[in-house]
């Protein structure tokens, strides 16, 4: 009996099993089925959709660098050689006084007088320590183009005394002379005075 009792007691839990699986299979079914109902339901609100045709997309093109006119600062640079001659002389126009002094045409002696004497306020200068003939020529040059341009009447040019040259000689003085002389703007200059670097130095007036 007791084997009967334990075989019917397997039995009910087998069925109870059974019953439990079939629950669950019936109610993923009935989940799936909800799903698609909402799922259709969502379709048949929005109707058929067709895809749209992007256009290609377009990539902007990156800014370009604004173009450096070489010729022209070659032509500016070419320019200011020519305008400045090393076979220019200089001495048959320069007063002969201690500060070899120059004055163009048409200004008075007064005008250099006041300049030796430092009646002149310097609103600039131009130190050419370091360079080479050809770079304190164009250096000169384009110093007193910019000058003119912001209306400066009186500038200083240190040439330097030639201390640090090999023959202890200043290479730059009578060029600078030579330079200043060739310069239309340029209307007189003189040596500085000791306090504004004496002979390593150049009083320029320029036009007004």
């Amino acid at each position: 009996m007791k084997d009967l009792a334990d075989l019917k007691t397997l039995q009910q839990r087998l069925k109870e099993r059974a019953a439990a699986t079939a629950e669950a299979e019936r109610q993923r079914r009935e989940l799936a089925a909800q799903r698609e109902r909402e799922a259709n339901v969502f379709r048949d609100a929005i109707g058929r959709i067709t895809p749209l045709n992007a256009p290609a997309r377009v990539l902007p093109e990156p800014p370009r660098p604004e173009p450096v006119a070489v010729q022209r600062i070659a032509d500016d640079k070419a320019v200011m050689r020519e305008c400045l001659s090393d076979e220019f002389s200089v001495d048959t126009l320069l007063e002969v006084d201690e500060t070899l002094s120059y004055a163009c045409s048409g200004i008075g002696p007064d005008v250099l007088k006041k300049l030796r004497g430092g009646g002149w306020v310097v609103q600039d200068q131009l130190d050419l320590h370091g360079l080479r003939v050809d770079q304190a020529r164009e250096a000169v040059g384009q110093f007193l183009r910019d000058a003119g341009k912001r209306g400066i009447r009186c500038v200083r040019v240190i040439h330097g005394k030639g201390l640090g040259s090999l023959d202890r000689k200043p290479v730059l003085k009578s060029k600078v002379r030579n330079w200043l002389i060739q310069k239309e703007e340029v209307i007189a200059f003189c040596q500085a005075r000791a306090a504004d670097g004496g002979s390593g130095a150049l009083m320029v007036l320029l036009k007004g």
